[in-house]
């Protein structure tokens, strides 16, 4: 029988269970050194296949957060091969951050001749249609921050992107995409908004995740 959500408090969860939900976090993130104390500390098992992908893939996440995406795009196809090939939208999304990179650096001419080179073939697909818009519309300002896609320039779509790669690189190894604390969390909220919903005829106040990690 299923356990009612309601009693989850007297579902007993071991250390074990816990580590474990830790640990596929701090891997996911690449957090390596984490890792190395943490397995210390807890004297768990070392994932032996997946510290050496972690490096990998630490090393493509940094340069694309860090402004050099031509390079992450490089090393992810050195590591993953045909990724990009056939995952058009985060091939975009990549060279979108250099072209980005190049705009806010105020090189418009060499950010027009990059768009028209590595960009404009994505215009053949109608989907991408809009976003190309969007971003050549960057160079129509002498300050793009200030400009209606100031979002496009934000640290928040370069972190966006590069959740993206690292759940792309994770899929295309047969790894998890989401660590485990995500999907719990995930699963967590969609079980208090059922039970909110359901308990909210009653005049209970709706679901709030933030408020639940305060309490």
């Amino acid at each position: 029988m299923d356990v009612d959500p309601r009693n989850y408090e007297h579902i007993a969860i071991s250390d074990n269970d816990v580590h474990n939900i830790v640990l596929s976090y701090l891997v996911h993130n690449c957090f390596k050194e984490t890792v190395d104390s943490f397995i210390t500390c807890t004297g768990m098992n070392q994932p032996a296949d997946c510290l050496e992908d972690m490096e990998k893939r630490k090393k493509i996440l940094h340069f694309a957060l860090e402004g050099n995406a031509l390079k992450a795009i490089e090393l992810t196809e050195e590591l993953t091969h045909d990724l990009l090939e056939k995952n058009m939208d985060l091939h975009l999304d990549l060279l979108s951050l250099h072209f980005v990179e190049l705009v806010c650096s105020r090189k418009c001419t060499e950010a027009l001749e990059f768009a028209q080179t590595k960009l404009t073939p994505f215009g053949k697909l109608q989907k991408y249609v809009q976003k190309l818009e969007d971003f050549m519309a960057l160079l129509a300002y002498e300050e793009p921050e200030k400009s209606p896609m100031f979002h496009l320039l934000s640290l928040e779509y370069r972190q966006q992107v590069v959740d993206s790669l690292n759940r792309a690189i994770l899929a295309h190894a047969n790894r998890p995409s989401y660590a485990a604390m995500e999907r719990l969390i995930q699963q967590t909220t969609a079980v208090k908004q059922c039970l909110s919903e359901e308990l909210g005829k009653d005049g209970l106040p709706s679901f709030s995740l933030k408020d639940f990690l305060k309490s």
